[in-house]
């Protein structure tokens, strides 16, 4: 079949259905630089090269789906948001987003530290060598295990998440002969702009300890009374995906009055405070992220006001941003399968990956943008429906955008803004291979996390 051979589904405004989408670019051959990693452009004839290497030699080298991670971006991001910060705060990668050993050491060479939520994050962090003190380890259930391997490692702070992690980290910690340094995270009634799923801060969920009723009080007191614990400061965090600054505002006003009240009963200035991640970035066009320097100066400035309205030494802020600093910098490479034009709908584009390497857009309703990568079209835009490859109905990656009405099997298309969670969430879904993450920089692409192959599945298949 020729590129345009195939009947086209709708084209103009007058005729779309309703949905969720954004009206087609002037010219769909342009990339708008929010969405894609900084190095990415078009050559000569139309196809998208990243890091000084085109998609097409990207796909012949590597396959498809794959994962394609500018390095030169990932690492501008990473000094941005230290230099933003400055020496008189610590920033966090939040590993949760992507975490592989390569990754691991450009945040040492970039002189950030790693949060990590897991035995296998941690492990992975430790393999790759980023020392034990520049490590945080989160989580709401962390296991007897997992607790002694990172107090025995001597991992930086462990984050508290209930009061019986409280008991369980001091008698560990005692039994080994160590005080270690924690946080107590709280939950503080602030319920950032976001998905519901993942919204962290309103007292009906999973994390932390609340500040309502005198609970996070108590949790503080009792972690101030066990010769197993140094308390260096408090943990909130509001949610995910946010781009107001009011959140993080009220927080801080609530975070800031229990280190009052710290203060005023047991004459301890706890000296830290971890205000968390959660800051957005755009997966489309019309997502507006904040720069690194405005989220530093506003968050410094929130922190210093409101400890001055209290007579409170300003504690050291963290932060913890893992999809604003990986996210933008990958995007996912696609070949195009069938083509399924649904008369007065939209055209299904099926694509050779699906929900098994990107789960976020059936999970959250997440919004992706999406564009012909493999060659310049002037063809008339068409309203079009990324699918994958699965067997079910929900199999979306991108739920509406325009694409080329001449697009055709074969064709390479790419999503950006995927390098968060995409990867970290990836499944074995129907059996199928979970993609290769490809690093890529000035002119050369080398594996950091290869394809799955079915020797892979079957490995483990002991029946």
């Amino acid at each position: 079949m020729s590129r345009s051979a195939h009947p086209a589904g709708p084209r103009h405004a007058d005729v779309l259905p309703e949905g969720h989408y954004s009206a087609p670019a002037a010219d769909l051959n342009e990339l708008d630089p929010k969405v894609w990693a900084q190095t990415v452009s078009r050559d000569a004839d139309g196809v998208v090269t990243v890091g000084g290497i085109d998609v097409k030699t990207l796909a012949e080298q590597h396959g498809t789906p794959a994962y394609v991670l500018d390095e030169a971006d990932f690492r501008e991001r990473a000094r941005a948001w230290r230099t933003a910060f400055g020496q008189d705060a610590d920033v966090f990668y939040a590993g949760k987003a992507f975490l592989s050993r390569a990754v691991v050491r450009w945040l040492d060479e970039e002189g950030l530290n790693l949060d990590v939520c897991s035995g296998g994050e941690l492990a992975t962090a430790l393999s790759a060598g980023m020392p034990a003190d520049r490590i945080a380890f989160h989580g709401n259930n962390k296991s007897v295990g997992e607790i002694t391997r990172a107090i025995e490692a001597g991992v930086g702070r462990i984050v508290l998440d209930s009061f019986q992690e409280i008991v369980r980290v001091a008698h560990i910690a005692q039994s080994l002969g160590k005080r270690q340094r924690v946080q107590i995270r709280i939950t503080v009634g602030v319920e950032a702009h976001t998905h519901e799923f993942i919204a962290t801060a309103h007292e009906d969920q999973k994390f932390g300890i609340p500040l309502a009723g005198g609970q996070a009080a108590e949790a503080v007191r009792r972690a101030l009374q066990l010769d197993g614990l140094e308390v260096i400061g408090i943990h909130s965090h509001i949610g995910s995906q946010i781009f107001d600054m009011s959140g993080f505002e009220v927080a801080a006003h609530r975070v800031v009055g229990l280190l009052k009240a710290v203060r005023d009963e047991h004459g301890v200035e706890l000296p830290e405070i971890d205000l968390g991640g959660g800051l957005g970035i755009a997966y489309t066009s019309d997502d507006d992220p904040r720069e690194p320097h405005e989220i530093a100066k506003a968050l410094t400035e929130i922190v210093t006001r409101e400890c001055e309205s209290a007579k409170l030494r300003t504690p050291r802020i963290s932060v913890e941003p893992g999809r604003a600093i990986v996210g933008p910098t990958a995007f996912t490479l696609y070949e195009v399968g069938t083509i399924k034009p649904l008369d007065g709908l939209r055209t299904y584009v099926s694509v050779d990956g699906g929900m098994s390497d990107n789960i976020r857009t059936a999970l959250y309703d997440a919004e992706y943008s999406v564009a012909l990568v493999s060659r310049r079209s002037d063809a008339e835009p068409m309203l079009a429906r990324v699918v994958g490859k699965h067997c079910e109905s929900g199999d979306i990656v991108v739920k509406d955008a325009f694409l080329p009405g001449d697009l055709a099997p074969g064709d390479l298309i790419a999503v950006p803004a995927t390098g968060a969670y995409c990867r970290s969430m990836a499944s074995n879904y129907n059996h199928v291979l979970r993609p290769p993450v490809v690093a890529v920089k000035d002119g050369e692409s080398r594996v950091i996390v290869r394809r799955e192959t079915e020797d892979d599945l079957l490995r483990l298949d002991v029946g």
